[in-house]
């Protein structure tokens, strides 16, 4: 008898409830979703690292390989010149640290945005991502460092 009273009470506390599952599913997902932020002051120092893009402009499309630091913009200064009227002359920047490559938007009139998230501060970026600048789209096919 007292072991199906055992057995009872095992089955009742190990009993995990539709909401503790769904609570839990949530709680993941908020961190899955957190945007890969770090603080400028967290950075340190400056590693050289080569980022190969393909480049969607005007229904063409060009591969680029290029080493950080990096713009990109309307301006002829820029190591990535794009013709879209909707960029800015210094529309965006591409820099290194501790072998991490970040984008930042450089006060640009339309944003930058990686994966669909408008930028309000630098983000590390990572092959497969998706830069949108005005109506050019810029695919990350690689971040790799430099030896």
């Amino acid at each position: 008898m007292s072991l199906l009273v055992a057995a009872m009470d095992f089955e009742r506390v190990m009993r995990i409830g539709t909401l503790e599952i769904t609570a839990a599913l949530a709680l993941v997902a908020v961190f899955a979703a957190r945007p890969r932020i770090r603080a400028t002051a967290d950075i340190g120092a400056l590693v050289p690292m080569e980022v190969n893009i393909e480049i969607l402009e005007r229904g063409a499309r060009r591969a680029q390989n290029l080493r950080t630091p990096f713009e990109l913009g309307r301006t002829r200064e820029a190591e990535i010149v794009l013709r879209d009227p909707e960029v800015s002359r210094r529309h965006a920047r591409f820099e290194t640290q501790n072998g991490v490559v970040y984008v930042e938007d450089l006060k640009s009139s339309n944003g930058t945005f990686l994966n669909g998230r408008r930028l309000a501060e630098p983000l590390e970026i990572r092959a497969g991502d998706e830069i949108d600048v005005g109506t050019t789209r810029l695919v990350v096919t690689s971040v790799r460092a430099v030896h």
